[in-house]
């Protein structure tokens, strides 16, 4: 099997190279990554529990999915293939915004990625891939806002850097 490459970018999302996933990881070298929001009509999130074997953060809630772009691959193909394969979902995404975050784990690995929140909408369940997802839940933002400040601990740490700014721009959505 081929090593998985991630796209190594600076600070403005300009590519400066690829590296092997895990070496990104190893090194904290900054690079390019997507989160996937799916909303449905009751304004409620479909949430992923990632898989208890993955290599960090196992068995967290968080974002409907998320992963890194291939090189030369464009950010809503990315999004969309990821989608498809972690939740079976197909649906058309819109990017919403970029941020860049970096946290350390307890196995040494530091995420250091420029994300691209990426949002869809959908009432379907998923047929979820049990090598990536252990679990799925539609949840009110309202309350995810809640539990998230009740229980940070259960979700990844980008979910709870991406969720207050995600949630912020649904509600601006519905005032307009």
């Amino acid at each position: 099997m081929d090593k998985e490459l991630v796209v190594l970018v600076d600070q403005d999302d300009r590519q400066i190279g690829t590296m092997e996933k895990i070496e990104a990881h190893s090194t904290a070298v900054l690079h390019r990554a997507f989160s996937v929001f799916i909303i449905n009509k009751n304004q409620e999130l479909l949430l992923q529990q990632r898989a208890f074997d993955k290599y960090h953060s196992p068995g967290l809630w968080t974002n409907t999915c998320c992963s890194h772009q291939r090189d030369g691959e464009a950010t809503l193909d990315a999004g969309a293939r990821r989608l498809m394969e972690e939740m079976g979902i197909k649906v058309p995404l819109t990017e919403l915004f970029t941020f860049i975050y970096k946290a350390s784990f307890d196995n040494g690995l530091t995420e250091h990625e420029l994300d691209h929140v990426l949002i869809g909408y959908s009432g379907a369940n998923p047929k979820i891939n049990l090598k990536e997802v252990a679990a799925f839940n539609w949840m009110p933002l309202d309350e995810i806002e809640k539990d998230l400040k009740q229980n940070p601990k259960n979700y990844t740490v980008w979910f709870t850097i991406i969720f207050d700014r995600f949630y912020k721009h649904i509600l601006n959505q519905k005032t307009l």
